[in-house]
């Protein structure tokens, strides 16, 4: 569908489309008056969500009065708030238009996202770029925080991308999702998904079956991202032939890893040696992502510290290796998950 004109009318007094500028952000107090209106009256529903829920909790995120009547939107507030709120509900409206769904946790990362100043050009794109997004068969996945428009990009620039932050970021899944893309383009050959075989804090003891059953407990994670970006039809199928390959990270032992698209999940949990034996399993028109949060370590006692912690200290800067780093802000799940990373990440408890 073409993307229609939004025409928004401005207070003649306070022209959000200045707030940008040096001039007004350094004046935060001031009050500002937007309005909106869209052309397309079939989405309003899913704009505004059930009982106005949508434009409820742009209200109480950002702190704005937000007034619909019929297709026209008014919005009041301080001015880099009101200005905020209008980009979110201009992404909001692409998104729609561009068949995607509009949930609350969309319209979150939206708000958190709203700190760019050319958030909807990242979501539309224009014709000098285009827009940030991943496309599978399973669905289209665009950026839900500042901090995925770098990994995005870097997903596209990088050979070697180490992905850092707590759970909820969107790490293995957007890995995943641009490695489904690149394997249904044929750009490569082969997805090899890997983790380290630890257990998070418990004993599992004998697990019963072949090597697939043993290790499929700790590959579901990677196993949920596949059926998500793929019909399961599919993927059971490449599967089977070996173009999608999901092992623990020891079977990478002696390999040539060309023509694929690695992606190491739960990398904190490995021995610095394991991961240099990764890492040096790159191969021609390859590309490697590894994921992990630093601060989640579950290696048992007596082993030395993390590898990739490790790798990270080695490797950052060196040419072709990106290092893309996401906070509690960036959680993507739940608002209260975020906050509950945070609270986790700060000041210990006596």
């Amino acid at each position: 569908m073409a993307r229609k004109q939004i025409r928004a009318a401005f207070d003649p007094i306070e022209d959000v489309a200045s707030f940008r500028s040096p001039n007004a952000r350094a004046n935060p107090s001031r009050r500002a008056r937007t309005e909106l209106e869209f052309d397309e009256p079939t989405i309003l529903g899913a704009l505004f969500g059930q009982f106005d829920a949508n434009l409820v909790l742009i209200e109480n995120r950002l702190g704005v009065y937000i007034s619909a009547r019929g297709n026209r939107i008014l919005i009041e507030g301080n001015e880099d708030n009101v200005a905020r709120a209008r980009e979110v509900l201009q992404g909001m409206h692409s998104r729609l238009l561009s068949g995607q769904e509009v949930d609350a946790g969309a319209v979150e990362s939206l708000i958190a996202m709203s700190v760019e100043p050319t958030l909807e050009g990242i979501i539309t794109g224009d014709e000098a770029h285009p827009p940030i997004m991943i496309r599978t068969r399973g669905k289209t996945i665009v950026p839900r925080s500042p901090t995925q428009i770098d990994y995005m990009r870097a997903l596209t620039r990088n050979d070697v991308i180490f992905a850092l932050g707590p759970a909820g970021t969107g790490k293995t899944y957007i890995a995943v999702a641009q490695a489904v893309s690149q394997l249904i383009t044929g750009s490569v050959k082969r997805l090899i998904l890997s983790r380290p075989a630890v257990e998070a804090g418990e004993k599992l003891g004998f697990l019963p079956g072949d090597m697939k059953d043993k290790v499929d407990p700790y590959l579901r994670p990677l196993y949920d991202a596949l059926y998500d970006c793929m019909p399961p039809e599919q993927v059971e199928r490449r599967l089977a032939n070996g173009e999608i390959e999901v092992a623990p990270i020891a079977f990478m032992r002696g390999r040539t890893l060309a023509d694929a698209f690695v992606i190491l999940d739960e990398a904190q949990n490995t021995t610095a040696a394991q991961m240099k034996m990764f890492l040096t399993r790159f191969g021609m028109n390859s590309r490697m992502v590894i994921c992990g949060d630093p601060k989640q370590v579950d290696l048992p006692g007596g082993i030395a510290a993390s590898g990739l912690n490790d790798a990270v200290v080695r490797l950052e800067g060196v040419e072709g290796i990106a290092t893309v780093r996401f906070k509690g802000s960036d959680v993507v799940r739940h608002p209260i998950v975020g906050r509950i990373v945070e609270a986790y990440e700060g000041k210990d408890p006596e």
